[in-house]
């Protein structure tokens, strides 16, 4: 009897003991669960794996696998590298990745080595041909501003809100400096060494970096180039010489390639027959040709044939002048050439009927001569008269000169051909260079003489000031071998 009862007992308690041990197991189960659940929602916060809490749940979850989100690495851009180019990256100051990066930070040059070529690749140049195409059009609506020369008592003045120099990277003098018409950001230097250097303005005007440098120098007399000119779609740089001697007269840089020695080409042909050639300038026209003019009184009309690379020159007049041809232009809205000379005319040639459209005969030799961008009638003439060196003409007033301005030079009485002038986008100001340290800038609704603004912009003479039309940016050359870069509004 008594046996029966133990036994009852025992049944009962195993009983006991199962409930008990079912009802654990669905603690521990939801236990469980909300452990998991927990885990899964730290680490959706996190940015990056990481350890949660590893108590007695996880002891009984462990077959339960756990939700985890893999940490977000940020991308880093990476470089475009263009035809020829290395795996060199520049990174600017305030980046915080670790790349390798060869800067000069005293003077904001980065200069590239010979197998670092960072230049047009085939699969950019339509995206920048595209732009300097809409540019271009731009540009190219008239504009009257002649109705405003000389039609306000005040100019208006630019502020100049800093300046920095580089170094040219140039062993002798400079001589030309010319931005890309595709992409101004992009400028060509030329010096007495017979190396153009290609630059790229960075971080909207606070330095430049040299990205290419090509030896240029003409194959038998070793000259330097005289005068440098883009083709219009930026893709090369024509260079002219000398006619003495039989050098080489036109040399072009073509920027698509990506070897160094194969960028260089020098064209057969020979027109001009003596002396320096001085000026080079591609037409404003739909037909892509350009102009130069020489010491031997001529103007060359180069048209590029159906073979790329192929140009052949025409004697436009040799005549004409009778005296060195010291600047050449072409007017946009006719085929009208302009040539000025040393002996003090200018000649409008009308090339599509092959003749002389109209002669003028001013009180001073003639240096340059250069087109307005906007107005299509107005240009400019330098000359070499102290305080009025700077002659505008309207096209369609015969010998009718409309203003005239200048400067007074302090440290010379002559007034060199090297020194040259540039239009403002807006065609309302010329900037130009001076014998003096200093950028002279006109506006030409004043009606003074002398200049509205002249900013001291070097240590010696100024040889050219150009202006960017992507950033209020002006960028200098001069005879102290260095760029300037001044940050206008």
């Amino acid at each position: 009897m008594q046996l029966e009862e133990a036994e009852k007992r025992l049944r009962d308690s195993e009983s006991k003991l199962v409930r008990l041990r079912g009802k654990n197991s669905a603690v521990s189960s939801k236990s469980c669960l909300q452990s998991g659940t927990a885990s899964v929602k730290m680490e959706r916060r996190s940015t990056s794996p990481m350890r949660v809490n590893e108590g007695s749940s996880r002891k009984q979850c462990e077959s339960k696998p756990k939700l985890l989100v893999p940490a977000v690495t940020p991308k880093i851009s990476q470089p475009i590298l263009l035809a020829g180019s290395s795996a060199r990256a520049s990174v600017s100051s305030g980046s915080q990745t670790s790349l390798s990066v060869s800067t000069q930070s005293t003077s904001s040059v980065k200069v590239t080595d010979e197998k670092s070529h960072r230049m047009f690749a085939e699969k950019d140049y339509s995206e920048i041909k595209e732009k300097g195409t809409k540019r271009k059009l731009e540009q190219n609506e008239h504009k009257e501003l002649i109705p405003l020369v000389r039609g306000s008592t005040s100019p208006c003045i630019l502020r100049c809100q800093a300046s920095c120099h580089i170094s040219s990277q140039h062993k002798r003098k400079l001589r030309s400096l010319s931005l890309c018409p595709v992409n101004d950001q992009l400028f060509a230097t030329s010096a007495l060494d017979g190396v153009v250097n290609f630059w790229q303005v960075q971080s909207r005007g606070s330095g430049a970096s040299l990205i290419s440098t090509t030896d240029c120098v003409s194959p038998k007399q070793r000259r330097w180039p005289e005068d440098i000119a883009w083709h219009p779609l930026g893709n090369s740089l024509f260079l002219v010489y000398t006619a003495d001697a039989g050098d080489s007269q036109i040399s072009v840089v073509n920027l698509n390639k990506s070897l160094v020695k194969d960028r260089a080409t020098f064209l057969p042909d020979k027109p001009h027959v003596k002396g320096i050639i001085n000026s080079i300038t591609f037409m404003p026209w739909e037909n892509a040709c350009f102009v130069t003019g020489g010491s031997d009184h001529a103007v060359i009309l180069w048209s590029e044939k159906e073979t790329e690379n192929v140009w052949k020159p025409k004697a436009l007049h040799r005549n004409l002048h009778s005296s060195a041809v010291m600047g050449v232009a072409g007017m946009e809205q006719k085929e009208i050439i302009l040539s000025a000379g040393a002996d003090k005319k200018i000649v409008g040639y009308d090339a599509r009927v092959s003749i002389a459209d109209f002669k003028y005969q001013i009180d001073s030799k003639c240096m340059s001569v250069l087109p307005n961008p906007r107005d299509f009638n107005l240009f400019m003439v330098q000359t070499g008269t102290h305080g009025r060196q700077l002659r505008l003409f309207d096209i369609r007033l015969r010998q009718t000169e409309i203003h005239a301005f200048g400067w007074k030079q302090e440290s010379s009485e002559s007034q060199s051909a090297l020194i040259n002038q540039a239009w403002s986008p807006d065609g309302l100001y010329i900037t130009s260079g001076s014998a003096d340290p200093m950028i002279h800038i006109f506006d030409i609704r004043y009606t003074t003489q002398k200049p509205s603004q002249s900013i001291r912009a070097h240590q010696k003479r100024v040889f050219k000031a150009v202006w960017l039309q992507s950033v209020p940016l002006l960028i200098s050359i001069s005879s102290d071998l260095n760029i300037g870069l001044h940050k206008i509004t």
